[in-house]
This record gives C-alpha cells, structure tokens and sequence, in this order.
C-alpha cells in the first residue's frame, strides 16, 4: 500500500501525537490531527488541524465529515487524545471516574465507531490505540486512569477480531514514562481525604520524578510507523524502559511484583 495513506491522530496538539504527526510526515503519509482548541498552540506545518472533542458524538461526527469531505478516504485512525486524573480510590468522586472514563476509553471507542463505515466501505484500514502500561501496572493514585486503559486493551482485541475478515487491523500502545507533558496536565481528585496525604504525596513525587526521566517520545511515534507499515501487526506493542515489567508480571510470584510496586512507590515510607 502507498505511504500517502490518509492518517487521523486524535490529540496531535503535543506529546506522542505530535511526534507521530511529525515522523508520519516526513514518510509521506497525509496527516490530519484534532485538538479541542487547534488555535491554542502552534501547529506542525503540513499537519491538517480539525477541531474535534473526544467526549462529545456531535464534535466526533463533525470532524471525521470534514476531513473525509476534504480527503476523501481514512487508512488510519491513531487514537492519542487523553489525560491523567491523580486521586485515591476513595478520595475521586463517580463523577471524576467517569470523566476520566470518558475521554481515555470512550473518547476512542467514540472515534472507532465513526471511522468504521468508511473503513468497512473501503475493504480495508487500521486502528491503533493508545493504553498504558498502567493497564498491567496499575499507579497507586492513578486507579481510574489504569482503569480506563486496561479497558481500552479488553475492547480494541475483543474488535480486532470482530473487523479483522473485513480488512481492518488493530493494535495496542502500552506506553511507559515518556517526557511529555502528560504529568504536567493531570487533573487532581478535587476533594481528598487528610490520611491519604503523606502516601499520596510520596507516590505523586515518585510518578512526577518518573516523568522528568523518561524516555524520548519519538520512539512511541517511531512504533507507530512500525506498526502502520507492517503487514501483520500485533495486537500489543509495549513501548519503553518499563516494558520489562510486562514479562515479569507474568513470570514473577505476586508477592515479589506487589513488593516492588510498593517499594518503587515509596507507599511504605
């Protein structure tokens, strides 16, 4: 298939959506990108910019109708758009869940299902979402966003059986710490609970350290590429110095993985 394949990345504004905008282009793919607000911030030149809300039918529908107005066709859909919720199981309210739930899991399902038709229609196309290694790994304080992508994993390989005899693929990212601002945007539980503080606290430093020491977030877009120019994708790829403890989760007693988790998170002073 010809690299001037049309591409959608939801949330390009910045981070791992515009590192994979930027590689995409330069390998002749024709880029589209959405953001909530595309004035807000520059753009990369060259990336066609669509005003588009994740958590919003109306806003998905709308923008998906212009860029398949403009391009005519959609090869591939990268869903990237999503933030972090910090807050205690406790401390977050159904409400704040649900938010979270709503951009990170339903804000690509939204998407999956608008660029379906014209993919099914086409006889071909591809999907890729991004989830965490926090849906292996969950982050304490973070057991809503952790949520949110181990279900976006159960439902992109429960689809990618559903739609694979109709020519379309999809794959999984399982990002661990990368230098974005992912960390910096988080939102924070509005009310919290006073005998969470010092465990919250420690955990949050500990997460804040981990991403000023990530890793270049090119290499999730570099995985992208792979991805989309490969004949027969995965289902996973996990992306990262953390990736490691994907296998070890798998091959290491419990015990041992809870004791690290715990010691990694500074959760016992």
């Amino acid at each position: 298939m010809p690299e001037n394949r049309v591409v959608l990345i939801t949330g390009a504004s910045s981070g791992f959506g515009r590192e994979t905008a930027r590689l995409l282009l330069g390998r002749g793919f024709k880029v589209y990108g959405t953001s909530r607000n595309p004035s807000a911030r520059p753009q990369e030149q060259g990336v066609g910019m669509i005003a588009l809300d994740v958590d919003s039918d109306n806003s998905v529908q709308n923008g998906v109708k212009e860029l398949l107005d403009e391009a005519g066709r959609l090869d591939v859909l990268v869903n990237n758009a999503g933030y972090v919720l910090t807050g205690g199981a406790e401390e977050t309210s159904i409400a704040e869940a649900k938010a979270q739930l709503e951009t990170d899991f339903f804000g690509p399902v939204r998407m999956a299902k608008a660029v379906l038709p014209t993919m099914r229609k086409q006889g071909g196309g591809q999907i890729i979402n991004t989830s965490s290694i926090a849906a292996i790994l969950p982050v304490p304080f973070e057991g809503y966003y952790a949520a949110a992508k181990a279900a976006l994993l159960a439902w992109s390989e429960a689809l990618r059986h559903e739609v694979k005899s109709l020519g379309i693929k999809v794959s999984v990212i399982e990002p661990g710490f990368f230098k974005t601002n992912l960390g910096n945007t988080r939102k924070i539980a509005k009310y919290l609970i006073r005998d969470y503080d010092d465990i919250r606290t420690r955990a949050t430093s500990t997460l804040d350290e981990d991403f000023r020491n990530g890793a270049d977030p090119r290499i999730v877009g570099e995985t992208v590429l792979r991805i989309i120019t490969s004949k027969n994708p995965k289902l996973e790829y996990a992306v990262g110095r953390e990736k490691r403890y994907k296998t070890l989760k798998h091959l290491m007693p419990q015990s041992i993985i809870e004791n690290g988790v715990r010691k990694h998170w500074k959760l016992d002073g």
